[in-house]
């Protein structure tokens, strides 16, 4: 058990990092580059936009993804905790058993970066949808009712469960995905592997962050706190079906106030 003394403090370090940079960037000048806006149109961004080729889609995705995986890290890696310290204990009679976890890290990661690169592109074609249609242009609250249903409507699906399922069984990926013939691809694919399954578990949750604005750190630490309860809690399991309800209610209400 060589690694434990380091484990508990290096990822406690690496989430509270992760948090800390999100409240600053959040308070800072450049706030509104962690939000999904118009951000690029104005300063620094919106001149690089301008003089770049492609500079007007490929900024801000460079710059959405950067921010959504900060995010990510600073929401998900609580939630990986179990998988991560079985996989510790795994490998600690290796010498590289550090580069292992950090592959595993990333694998897990890029899962999650590659789900919010691709919902940043459907982000931006919806809004130039919406821009082409008078009655949404006059009726935004109906696209936010309509993530809240979806949200709402996942919580009691099959997907759901069976995804969440496999996250809570962290033991059985490193069983199953963990050979160590080839080890730094076997790590990076480990993490890859749970991550699509947390993607597929949480996407749902995951888009309300475009309801409630990319930017809020305090929404962040709340939707954070119900993965992490759904995943490694003994009776997390039936929190989806009251986040599901939640949510449902929540979208009746959005749609009464303004209808």
């Amino acid at each position: 058990m060589r690694g434990q003394p380091l484990f508990v403090p290096v990822m406690a370090g690496l989430i509270g990092a992760s948090w800390v940079a999100l409240l600053v960037w959040e308070h800072s000048p450049y706030g509104r580059y962690l939000d999904h806006g118009r951000w690029t149109d104005i300063g620094l961004a919106g001149r690089i936009c301008s003089a770049l080729p492609g500079g007007a889609v490929l900024l801000p995705v460079l710059l959405y993804a950067g921010g959504w995986l900060l995010m990510s890290a600073a929401m998900m890696l609580p939630t990986t905790l179990p998988l991560m310290n079985i996989f510790r204990r795994v490998t600690d009679a290796r010498s590289d058993r550090a580069v292992l976890l950090v592959l595993l890290g990333a694998g897990y990661l890029f899962a999650w970066a590659a789900f919010g690169v691709g919902a940043h592109l459907v982000d931006v074609l919806l809004h130039r949808a919406v821009q082409s249609q008078e009655w949404l242009l006059l009726h935004g609250w109906a696209m936010g009712a309509l993530v809240l249903v979806s949200a709402g409507l996942f919580q009691f699906s099959r997907l759901k469960y069976y995804c969440l399922d496999k996250c809570r069984a962290p033991l059985s990926f490193v069983v199953h995905h963990w050979g160590g013939r080839t080890p730094y691809r076997d790590a990076f694919r480990l993490g890859l592997h749970h991550g699509v399954y947390c993607v597929g578990c949480c996407w749902a949750i995951m888009l309300l962050m475009f309801v409630l604005g990319t930017g809020s750190v305090g929404w962040m630490l709340g939707i954070g706190a119900i993965m992490a309860v759904e995943k490694n809690v003994a009776w997390g399991r039936r929190l989806s079906t009251m986040l599901g309800a939640g949510l449902l209610v929540v979208a009746s209400f959005v749609v009464v106030i303004h209808t």
